[in-house]
């Protein structure tokens, strides 16, 4: 059985979806079968990833609309050599079913029941979340088993933070009772500032062992991946910010699955 989690965080800028792209490529490479599900309408995941979203027959979005299941839609990353990353990728046709959904039945349940088919081919599932709690977010949120939250160490990420928690409750409470958060990720850090110290230190504090020890520091190598439809972790591997979260992918399979 997969460990799903969505990478989610109702602020943006924060890095979510290089964190998303990045963990997903980096347990691709520690020989973990993975699949990255974008549910931003952006597409920047699937681009990421060496997906062309312009050229998609089909996405997520004819898996929610139930048009198409994931083994159809799901295309294998051609960043990662090994084949063990796939993408369940996704365009602007997204945006569209935010409305579509409205009236269907078990609207919030749909990437769930697609995801349930195809279980047991991975070892991690991880689903990169829009920026804010719309109809997708939820889908993503239902179907996860929980939740990584990407944050950078400053005043506003804090206040965006309880909101997140917040939500997070609530979706436990009504639709998903498995839902939990996995851990805290501190991205873009920048150790010589003493705001980001004093905001990791209240984290550490109050979330104790839910803060991931791994930290992504602020790192130009991870930017400029992208453009090259490539993840971070591949396109400079040995850059500090690459480094990083192959530290956390470790990190992650030790929390997932103990030895």
């Amino acid at each position: 059985m997969s460990a799903i989690f969505a990478v989610a965080n109702q602020k943006g800028g924060v890095g979510k979806t290089t964190t998303a792209v990045n963990l997903a490529a980096a347990l691709a490479l520690s020989e973990q079968r993975t699949l990255l599900v974008d549910l931003d309408p952006q597409g920047n995941a699937t681009m990421g990833c060496g997906v062309d979203k312009r050229s998609l027959k089909t996405s997520v979005y004819q898996v929610l609309l139930e048009m198409a299941d994931v083994a159809g839609a799901r295309q294998v990353s051609p960043a990662v050599e090994n084949g063990k990353l796939h993408v369940l990728p996704a365009n602007r046709d997204l945006a569209g079913a935010e409305v579509e959904l409205v009236d269907e039945e078990r609207r919030e349940k749909r990437l769930k029941e697609a995801l349930a088919k195809v279980d047991s081919e991975y070892d991690f599932i991880l689903i990169d979340c829009p920026p804010s709690l719309s109809m997708l977010t939820l889908n993503g949120l239902c179907a996860a088993h929980g939740v990584v939250i990407p944050m950078q160490c400053e005043y506003y990420a804090l206040e965006g933070l309880s909101d997140l928690v917040n939500t997070i409750k609530r979706v436990h409470a009504n639709l998903n009772a498995d839902l939990k958060i996995i851990g805290l990720l501190r991205v873009m850090f920048d150790p010589r500032s003493t705001l980001t110290a004093q905001v990791s230190a209240q984290l550490e504090q109050h979330f104790g062992d839910k803060v991931f020890k791994a930290v992504i520091p602020r790192n130009v190598r991870l930017a400029e991946a992208p453009s090259y439809g490539q993840p971070g972790v591949v396109f400079d591997r040995a850059a500090k910010g690459a480094q990083a979260y192959l530290e956390f992918a470790r990190e992650m399979i030790e929390r997932v699955r103990p030895a």
